[in-house]
């Protein structure tokens, strides 16, 4: 299933201050509903996406990144591929960005999404698919409102005197060369940080999805009652 959604949202700060805070995927990341950033490698974000319905959960495991930012534009792309670790289906999405000043202290911005699913996942249909991603994208505009309230540009008075335990780099431990003269270093990889942030609760999709869920779940339960009851009728 193919589908485009487009949400927009405002952030309650000056467009050049509410750029670098978007962009920043480590600080925003535990805005985003259902979201838990795991690993950081060099450009590319590693981590899951947790859902229910009822009684079944499911989580997405991918990663994400940048393939095109325009900063004096205020525009970026990010494209993101997961699956679904229960075997149930796949998804991909790139996620264009575009930031407009509303005025002096509030900026709008415009999220356009191109999603793929396939496996059960896309069940749901598209109807659903666009409720869903309007209300996760309205719970994520008043958690990162919310968390510049508290926190402010800065991320407090003391974000920078010392690391953030989250977010310490992998240290690999030190080798005794034995006194040899040390060999001219390839370039290396990037480091991979573990971020060892708390767990995040799962999306409701019945609590987020209302009625629209509803809808399409209603139907299955009457069917599975029906065949339950020819079934006994059957035995009896």
């Amino acid at each position: 299933m193919a589908e485009q959604l487009i949400n927009e949202f405002t952030v309650n700060r000056p467009i050049d201050e509410a750029w670098t805070i978007l962009t920043d995927i480590e600080r925003i990341a535990p805005c985003l509903p259902g979201a838990e950033l795991q690993e950081v490698e060099g450009e590319t974000y590693r981590g899951v996406v947790k859902v229910k319905l009822g009684a079944i959960s499911s989580q997405f495991k991918g990663e994400a990144n940048f393939i095109d930012r325009d900063d004096p534009n205020y525009t970026a792309t990010i494209k993101g591929v997961g699956r679904d670790t229960g075997g149930r289906g796949n998804a991909s999405a790139e996620i264009n960005a575009k930031a407009e000043s509303l005025s002096p202290t509030s900026t709008k911005v415009v999220v356009t999404t191109d999603l793929h699913i396939t496996g059960k996942v896309a069940q749901f249909g598209r109807g659903i698919m666009a409720d869903v991603s309007s209300k996760l994208m309205g719970q994520f505009a008043n958690n990162l409102n919310e968390m510049l309230d508290e926190q402010g540009l800065d991320g407090g008075p003391d974000a920078a005197a010392e690391p953030d335990p989250f977010t310490a780099p992998i240290t690999e431990p030190a080798v005794d060369t034995g006194g040899a003269s040390e060999q001219p270093a390839a370039a290396e990889a990037p480091k991979v940080r573990k971020i060892n942030g708390p767990a995040t609760e799962p999306i409701d999709l019945m609590e987020v999805g209302g009625s629209s869920i509803a809808k399409r779940v209603v139907p299955v339960i009457v069917a599975l009652v029906v065949v339950l009851f020819l079934l006994r009728r059957r035995r009896s």
